[in-house]
């Protein structure tokens, strides 16, 4: 029988999501809009929308939905807005941002995930979107400034090249802390030259390569 992915996606939207904190109709569109299984291996379509982490290979995860909701809910994304994702993975989340509207410039250490994050983005369509095989904790200075950064593997302390490309009024987002631990989700918004830090959720994440 073939499974629903449409009804699977909506119910995640729903009880995941909805149920929780997620409220941004934008944000809750675009969840309910990307197809989630396209991004993970296809022996594991049929767990795409459960309540969790799914591995995609390399030892590298595609975050739970809620997670990947939270993160971009606290960028308070728009049409237009210039992001920077350390991390594409599987390209799940640089889909939900295209989905946006957002121009995402999204890095990724690992060539066989950059290459396969390329292939599924470029068969669904999203425009708005570059991508580089690369060392994330550069980022990308020749296209700095960006409205918004997020990150989506975890350094142990924030790279001081990522917050020299956030833009004067930005936002980012991004897991902290030691490999193997419980690190801390952080909010770090930039006003008058000045960062400020808000601790949000404690998360597990792969480390930063």
């Amino acid at each position: 029988m073939k499974q629903d992915f449409d009804t699977a996606r909506s119910e995640m939207v729903a009880r995941q999501l909805k149920a929780r904190d997620i409220t941004s109709p934008a944000v809750l569109n675009a969840m309910g809009e990307v197809p989630r299984h396209l991004f993970v291996p296809e022996d594991l379509w049929s767990h795409a929308y459960n309540d969790g982490p799914l591995p995609i290979g390399l030892g590298q995860t595609i975050s739970q939905p809620y997670i990947v909701a939270y993160m971009t809910e606290h960028l308070r994304p728009f049409p237009g807005m210039k992001v920077l994702e350390i991390g594409t993975g599987s390209g799940y989340q640089t889909a939900v941002l295209a989905q946006l509207g957002c121009e995402v410039f999204s890095i990724e250490s690992l060539s066989e995930l950059a290459a396969t994050a390329e292939e599924a983005l470029a068969s669904l369509g999203y425009g708005g979107v570059h991508l580089r095989h690369a060392n994330g904790y550069d980022g990308w200075p020749e296209e700095a400034p960006f409205d918004a950064i997020i990150v989506t593997a975890a350094p142990e302390v924030i790279p001081q090249a990522l917050l020299e490309q956030l833009k004067d009024g930005g936002k980012m987002i991004i897991p902290v802390g030691p490999i193997h631990s419980t690190q801390s989700l952080q909010l770090i918004t930039k006003e008058a030259g000045k960062f400020a830090t808000k601790d949000l959720l404690p998360v597990r994440f792969v480390p930063m390569l």
